[in-house]
């Protein structure tokens, strides 16, 4: 088979796109009936950095059906398969796509970036939904070949690579960009990524300067990890002839009979040691679409507060959020029961600080719901992590962090351990707590409490820079939530259990509702139209 990778050149002039678009079909135009597969880089439909929406959509709307026009007239011309990176328009917005070509000229396929950089997602504003869901890696036949894709930011993330190992592909294309690195480091990655996929990888970029060593750099590399062929900054196109079907074995450990590097390493995977995964995870909190239900303290209606079960039920029927408070035990331990006494939810006496974790551990905290929960005991914040990070997000009420210094220390830590930062926010009325997490701890989301001073909430959460805060009822008026919004900051209210004045308080703009009743106040706010962060 014999390939052929197409590096046009580039500009961050973009009133050249008229004459590098030109340039680019020129090149494609030298294509011929001796090539099986053709690869172009990506966005060939925005040929000159955009670097806004309105410039992209300017370009694209100019250039990307003459560009599809004329992939499709050489597919057929040159009886090949091409890959090609544009605009695709959806219902949601445009996405950065890999168009798949057959040697007849038909659209066979289609590869949607997987991961958009920073800038696409908040300046050219491009279709990002898709990338919060769940999904297996693309992989589309052709010829009985096997094809995966990357596409340019896509290439950085290594963790993907074993998945797509595991789907047996022939080659994996690579219509990229990368306009940042060296030609080494990209090498470096896509050779990693043939040896570590036991595919080879067909990668188009474009040339920054033919006097560069960053960008460009289009190659083939083999299933070995071999370089067959780079451009390195030149401008043009290269062939070179492969055999799709042969593969790199290697002895899978010292004396051991031949298999592919990905085969030999899953023999000893250990996925729970790496990062959080798998299709229970959920949006993060600065994507998650608001309005929201917040089951307060678990789905404690039907099972008891602040437990593992209120929790689960909560999160198995769909709760974008839980509630919860975390108090220390006398032995420095971090626990999650809402009052600083037993008395109420177990059949221990006296404060919660007085005692040991061992000692918590001997009490009840199910037999006040009877006997279904009898012999439940306290969680602990470590279990809480353990079962649902990254699952929902987590509401922490902070209780006695602000007591000793290392306490907060300690939740912070357990925070990073289960790679939840994202998912979680601290929820405190005293302002001595939401300074010291605003000075240690930025980078997690803090929540303004009423604490002394409920109607002063919003000026205390601008005071802090808070991201949230959490109104009490009785204790607000529509004029504080507009401010509130009018700064960026999204409210919460302590409470709702009743249907209509659930939807009073969606009405005044409330974004997350806090709920001891989580079923019935979910099919409330479901039928609100949701809407993204302020």
């Amino acid at each position: 088979m014999k390939v052929c990778i197409i590096q046009p050149a580039y500009s961050t002039d973009f009133t050249r796109s008229d004459q590098y678009f030109a340039d680019q079909l020129a090149l494609l135009a030298q294509c011929d009936d001796s090539m099986d597969l053709i690869v172009l880089p990506e966005s060939c439909d925005i040929p000159c950095l955009a670097g806004c929406k309105e410039n992209s959509e300017i370009a694209s709307a100019k250039y990307n059906k003459p560009l599809l026009d004329a992939v499709a007239r050489t597919a057929k011309r040159c009886h090949a398969m091409v890959f090609v990176n544009a605009r695709y328009q959806t219902k949601g917005g445009d996405r950065n796509t890999t168009y798949v070509f057959n040697r007849q000229g038909e659209i066979a396929g289609h590869y949607f970036k997987q991961h958009l950089t920073p800038g696409e997602v908040e300046k050219t504003r491009l279709d990002s939904d898709y990338t919060y869901d769940f999904s297996e890696p693309t992989v589309i036949e052709l010829e009985g070949l096997r094809f995966g894709f990357l596409t340019c930011y896509d290439f950085y993330f290594y963790e993907a690579f074993a998945n797509m190992a595991r789907q047996k592909l022939d080659i994996i294309i690579g219509c990229s960009h990368q306009r940042s690195d060296t030609h080494e480091a990209l090498q470096i990655m896509s050779q990693f990524l043939a040896y570590n996929t036991n595919a080879y990888v067909i990668r188009a970029s474009v040339s920054m300067d033919e006097n560069s060593d960053i960008g460009g750099a289009s190659m083939v590399v083999s299933p070995a990890g071999r370089v067959l062929t780079n451009l390195y900054s030149r401008v043009g196109l290269a062939t070179v002839e492969i055999d799709p079907m042969a593969k790199y074995d290697k002895p899978a450990g010292f004396g051991n009979p031949p298999a592919a590097h990905y085969q030999y390493i899953e023999k000893g995977r250990r996925p729970w040691k790496y990062r959080p995964g798998g299709s229970a995870i959920v949006r993060h909190d600065a994507v998650m679409p608001y309005p929201r239900v917040c089951a307060h303290r678990g789905f404690n209606t039907i099972a008891p507060e602040n437990s593992l079960p209120a929790f689960g039920a909560a999160v198995a029927m769909g709760a974008e959020e839980i509630e919860f408070d975390l108090w220390f035990t006398k032995d420095g331990e971090v626990v999650s029961i809402h009052d600083p006494t037993l008395d109420r939810v177990s059949n221990g006496t006296g404060k919660i600080r007085d005692y040991t974790l061992a000692e918590l551990r001997r009490l009840d905290f199910g037999i006040k719901c009877g006997d279904t929960f009898r012999g439940m005991q306290i969680p602990t914040f470590e279990e809480i992590l353990q079962k649902f990070a990254c699952h929902c997000l987590m509401n922490i009420h902070l209780k006695t962090a602000g007591d000793r210094p290392e306490y907060l220390e300690r939740i912070v830590k357990l925070i990073r351990k289960y790679d939840c930062e994202k998912y979680v926010y601290f929820m405190s009325g005293k302002d001595a707590v939401l300074e010291r997490l605003q000075r240690e701890f930025p980078e997690i989301t803090r929540c303004c409490g009423g604490g002394d001073d409920r109607w002063g909430i919003v000026e205390r959460a601008i005071r802090y820079d808070c991201k949230k805060l959490q109104l009490v009822k009785g204790y607000f008026n529509q004029e504080m939530i507009d401010k509130a919004h009018e700064n960026g900051i999204t409210c919460n209210v302590f409470w709702s259990d009743d249907p209509a004045e659930t939807s009073r308080y969606l009405d005044m703009g409330i974004d997350t509702i806090l709920t001891n009743d989580y079923h019935t106040i979910a099919r409330i706010v479901s039928q609100r139209k949701k809407y993204v962060t302020y």
